[in-house]
């Protein structure tokens, strides 16, 4: 309910009817002045009403038929242009009614004005410095529209069919109404109270309101450069070694010159170290939680891990030959669950818990990078402290660094709190998400095997019972599979080193009786000397080793003899030759002649030479041929044995075929096919 205002010509005519009557008397020129801060009065605070009205009808505008229509924008820009128009929305409706309430007597109604100000001054100050301060990202979103013209020509009619008043100035003249707004209120204000009587009753209350609007908005313009001043340290940047190279010039160099000698004097006890236990507190339980977070998304990790190796593993998708029944029974359901619900769990978890945990984990990038930047303001702020004290002046660009610091103190101090808050609660709604995925999980298999459980075999098996029968059904296969590797270890010893080149037994044999066992060395790959001591040999020469490392002490080089000539040749392709007897030695029955005839490289295998002519066998290791009379081999190949000796009659090399192609090939690569005993997998019936 609005005052009853007189008309202006109404006003006029009355004033000059008073102005008539009261013409010389100092108390008719009393009433006239009265009188006229009276009429000013009302008219400002019908002003305020009324703009207020305009005001709030404009934002309705913005938010209920101008964006909605924005649909060629992305979603994101959208509300960086908006903001939180709808939160201004919500305080002003509130305090437009309560405005409007305050219609009574002319003095209680400025009263009641002031008091609505003071009132409703903290939401105020809230909801318009986060739109002042992502007013400048509006700015830039709006000049990047300008040069799209398509863009620009639909942004344009959208906001002319809407508030035509607009004009050219379109989005920009509607997204700057709040600025204005907000600092209209304590000129308007200021208005009201220069038309109010110092004496009134009214008057105190009115003035301390427009103090606080004025408070209102240098507190907005200081939270304004403080964002300004974060927003320029929280920036992430990665940046290679050369760009940061890059940006080291004299200047910068300087200030962190300055700084770690600020630093040291502290360290040294030559200067006092500022200290703000408030910051302190809030920094370490930043750090607290940061490392709650860090450590959480470390544990999803491995558990995302050990979830997708589970699911890789897929046995009901392997051919175990076992027959029908239980087996059958087992891996109905392992697919089952597998397909169904242990995949839908794993997408569940890493959108509910995942996604959202590494986003948490990006956030604290910004405080983190914020806080490190403090501190290098710290050290400056300290240095100008102590030369403002010793000086008493400074210089512009240090106030600037004085400015900044208290900027970047100040918001830390303010927000951290809130931040540690809000990101605790994100961290306990991530647990509580994970432990319900897991509870919907057992809930989802549980009812997924309900019906087949009663088909089991085990059903009726107590737990513990069943426990048991798993536990001894999985010794039994273990022990089974451990004897099927001693056998297979038997059967097919691991490879080591390659066999004597033909014709060789007479050079180690002579090398062993002048070094001994424990001095030759193998050949493992082809060596080409480049030096002049180097020696050039093929793979499976025997050598003995003189000494261990050349005349520079170089231990990688080794001084080697082989019967022949000596030389340097690389320790990493020489491996330890093992000299072992033959089955006849064993026995006492072969003469000193023959032993040369079977040095060869440990393990021995079973000889083929006991195998007849034209009979199947298997390549142990892959066989690599180094001459047109030999031939390669693959481990696992079948190999057809066609001599069991080369032609000298020396049993260490085998005439095979394979595939087709003759040729020699070592005997001990050689072996039978492993026999072991019948074995498989069965469940307990």
């Amino acid at each position: 309910m609005f005052l009853v205002l007189l008309e202006p010509a109404d006003m006029a005519d009355g004033e000059a009817d008073e102005q008539s009557s009261s013409t010389g008397s100092p108390d008719g020129e009393g009433r006239v002045y009265e009188d006229k801060l009276s009429l000013h009065r009302r008219l400002a605070i019908r002003e305020l009403v009324d703009t207020e009205v305009t005001y709030l009808h404009m934002l309705h505008l913005c938010a209920r038929d101008i964006r909605s229509n924005l649909q060629q924008l992305l979603q994101e820009d959208v509300n960086v242009l908006f903001s939180n128009i709808d939160d201004i929305i919500q305080v002003n409706s509130r305090f437009l009614h309560d405005l409007q309430e305050t219609a009574s007597t002319e003095e209680e109604q400025v009263h009641l004005i002031g008091n609505l100000f003071l009132e409703f001054q903290e939401e105020l100050e809230q909801v318009y410095k986060v739109y002042c301060t992502s007013y400048d990202q509006a700015l830039l979103l709006m000049n990047t529209y300008q040069k799209d013209l398509e863009l620009q020509r639909e942004i344009q009619s959208i906001i002319e069919a809407v508030v035509p008043q607009a004009g050219s100035s379109g989005l920009s003249f509607l997204l700057v109404s709040p600025l204005q707004r907000i600092t209209k209120y304590p000129l308007m204000l200021q208005k009201i109270l220069e038309n109010t009587p110092p004496d009134a009753s009214a008057y105190p209350v009115l003035q301390k309101a427009t103090f606080a609007l004025q408070d209102v908005n240098a507190n907005i313009n200081e939270y304004k450069m403080r964002k300004e001043v974060a927003s320029k340290y929280t920036r992430v940047e990665q940046l290679t070694l050369r760009e940061r190279l890059a940006r080291i010039n004299t200047h910068t160099l300087s200030k962190k010159t300055t700084r770690l000698s600020q630093m040291l004097k502290q360290e040294a006890g030559l200067v006092p170290r500022m200290e703000d236990k408030e910051f302190d507190d809030l920094e370490e339980r930043f750090n607290w939680v940061s490392l709650c977070v860090t450590e959480l998304k470390n544990n999803v990790a491995i558990y995302l891990d050990n979830l997708e190796a589970f699911l890789r593993f897929k046995p009901h998708e392997y051919n175990l030959d076992i027959p029908e029944g239980p087996v059958a029974q087992y891996c109905h359901l392992a697919r089952e669950l597998q397909l169904a619900a242990f995949l839908e769990f794993k997408q569940r978890l890493e959108g509910l818990v995942w996604q959202p945990l590494c986003s948490l984990a990006k956030a604290l990038a910004g405080p983190q990078n914020l806080i490190k930047k403090r501190l290098d303001k710290l050290l400056d702020f300290e240095r100008v402290e102590e030369k403002l004290l010793e000086v008493g002046s400074m210089t512009y660009e240090e106030e600037a660094t004085r400015h900044t610091y208290q900027a970047l103190n100040s918001l830390l101090v303010a927000e951290l709190p809130q931040f540690n808050q809000l990101t605790m609660q994100w961290l306990g709604q991530i647990l509580c998400t994970f432990v319900a995925l897991q509870q919907d999980l057992a809930k989802q298999v549980l009812q997924r095997t309900e019906g087949s459980l009663a088909q089991l075999p085990h059903h009726h098996v107590s737990e513990p019972d069943f426990k048991k029968l798993v536990e001894d059904e999985l010794d039994q296969n273990s022990n089974q599979l451990h004897s099927f590797r001693e056998n297979f270890k038997k059967v097919l010893p691991p490879p080591t080193i390659q066999p004597l080149l033909p014709g060789a037994e007479r050079q180690v044999q002579g090398l062993l009786s002048k070094y001994g066992p424990g001095k030759l060395y193998q050949v493992t790959s082809n060596i080409s000397g480049t030096g002049t001591l180097d020696l050039t040999l093929p793979r499976g020469q025997i050598v003995a080793l003189l000494q261990n490392k050349d005349t520079k002490g170089n231990s990688s080089r080794w001084l080697v003899d082989t019967g022949g000539q000596r030389g340097y040749l690389p320790a990493g392709k020489l491996k330890l030759y093992h000299v072992v007897p033959s089955e006849k030695e064993h026995q006492g029955q072969a003469g000193p002649h023959e032993d040369s005839r079977h040095l060869t490289p440990e393990p021995i295998l079973a000889p083929v030479s006991s195998v007849p002519t034209m009979t199947q066998v298997v390549a142990v290791y892959p066989f690599v041929a180094r001459s047109s009379h030999e031939v390669s081999l693959q481990a696992g190949q079948l190999v057809t044995v066609l001599e069991a000796q080369d032609k000298k009659g020396n049993p260490e090399w085998s005439l095979v075929d394979v595939n087709g192609q003759r040729g020699y090939v070592p005997s001990s690569f050689l072996a039978r096919a492993p026999s072991p005993a019948p074995w498989g997998w069965r469940l307990p019936s």
